[in-house]
């Protein structure tokens, strides 16, 4: 019942709203013709005052008399049909909003709405939330509003934070946790994994060195061992990032979910995916990692000599190779590791422009909707590159 009153009242007052420009504009026209008869009254009085002092002759009185009653009579007949036409006017506007508009708002009200529900106020839907993502966190915020100190709190909120990408509300959240309960593998790399995020996939400094102290906590921490072998990989370490994802592959269970991923990666730094054997009979030498020479890979001479090279002929020498492999992409686009290597490459060159040009080019070859298309994608975003218009 009090639902309904508030409608009510709502309503009236809308309808006052939308009724009061009418009514002030009727009110007005009346106050102006009033003003109007009231000015010709004042000059007829002044034209007998002037007649009585000798200011004007007995003809002019009579003529000016019948100008101004003129008028008089004029305004005074035309008042009512002046009255009557915005009434008229009016008539439809008003019933439309008085009747018309209640009635609509119900009918659509009655169509779209649930009238049969009961209220529930916010006290009532935080205490019982359901499945509302948004009202478990405001209850979880205002309960460490009260107690900040509550670690537990902060524990649960961190990742739910995170999965609706409030990362610095994540951020925050793991810190505090991990203040208040201690470190421990799940929150650390989840405040690693917010940290990246913050940073559009980069594993920073300080993300490097969270993971690690994940890793004296839980030495076989896959998780961690990954992100670090990531890191030398944006750092331009291939060797490092190689052998760091090789050592992960090794300890991986066969049927472990990230060993595909971490044998992507294998295979973009130069090496042979886990459970591949080049030299076995029927290898394919061309395959992706299956030999060093392959297009982009650099050979043991390469090697050699990039490690008497100072740091701008090394990289010098990296942006040829770069570029050498795409060229060879360029004349051969149906080449998968090949376009993965090269979008990795100029993001680790921290050549934007050139990742997402490649990026387009490999889609191209290799459109989204494939397996190998998602892939891109899923590197273009874990390298923060933009991919809008890739696709086009």
């Amino acid at each position: 019942m009090l639902f309904w009153i508030l409608v009510a009242a709502l309503t009236a007052a809308l309808a006052v709203i939308l009724l009061y420009p009418l009514l002030r504009g009727a009110k007005a026209a009346d106050n102006i013709r009033a003003g109007e008869t009231e000015v010709y009254r004042d000059q007829l009085r002044e034209l007998d005052r002037d007649l009585d002092g000798g200011l004007i002759t007995p003809e002019e009185a009579d003529y000016a008399r019948a100008e101004i009653g003129r008028r008089l009579i004029a305004v005074s007949a035309d008042e009512p049909a002046e009255t009557l036409k915005p009434a008229r006017h009016h008539r439809f506007t008003e019933a439309f909003v008085l009747l018309l508009l209640p009635v609509l708002g119900l009918c659509l009200y009655l169509t779209t709405g649930r009238p049969d529900l009961p209220s529930q106020p916010l006290e009532a839907r935080l205490e019982n939330p359901g499945n509302d993502v948004a009202v478990l966190i405001t209850k979880a915020e205002r309960h460490l509003a009260e107690k900040p100190d509550d670690g537990k709190g902060w524990d649960v909120l961190a990742p739910i934070y995170f999965r609706t990408m409030r990362v610095n509300d994540a951020q925050v959240a793991y810190r505090n946790a991990i203040r208040l309960l201690g470190p421990s593998p799940v929150r650390l790399d989840g405040l690693a994994e917010t940290l990246m995020a913050v940073s559009d996939g980069v594993v920073t400094e300080e993300a490097r060195q969270v993971l690690e102290q994940s890793l004296t906590l839980e030495p076989d921490n896959p998780r961690a061992r990954f992100y670090i072998a990531l890191s030398s990989e944006q750092a331009g370490r291939p060797d490092e990032a190689r052998q760091a994802f090789e050592a992960l592959a090794k300890q991986s269970p066969a049927d472990a979910p990230w060993l595909p991923l971490v044998n992507q990666h294998i295979a973009m730094n130069g090496g042979a995916p886990a459970g591949t054997n080049p030299a076995a009979p029927g290898a394919n030498p061309a395959a992706p990692g299956a030999n060093p020479a392959a297009s982009g890979n650099p050979t043991q001479q390469d090697v050699a000599a990039a490690e008497t090279m100072n740091a701008g002929d090394r990289q010098q020498m990296i942006r040829g190779m770069v570029e050498s492999l795409d060229a060879k992409l360029s004349e051969d686009p149906n080449n998968f590791e090949g376009w993965m290597r090269l979008v990795r490459s100029y993001a680790v060159l921290n050549d934007k422009d050139r990742a997402a040009g490649a990026l387009k080019r490999g889609l191209a070859a290799f459109p989204p909707p494939g397996e190998q298309g998602r892939q891109l994608l899923a590197l273009a975003r874990e390298l923060g590159i933009a991919t809008e218009g890739a696709t086009q």
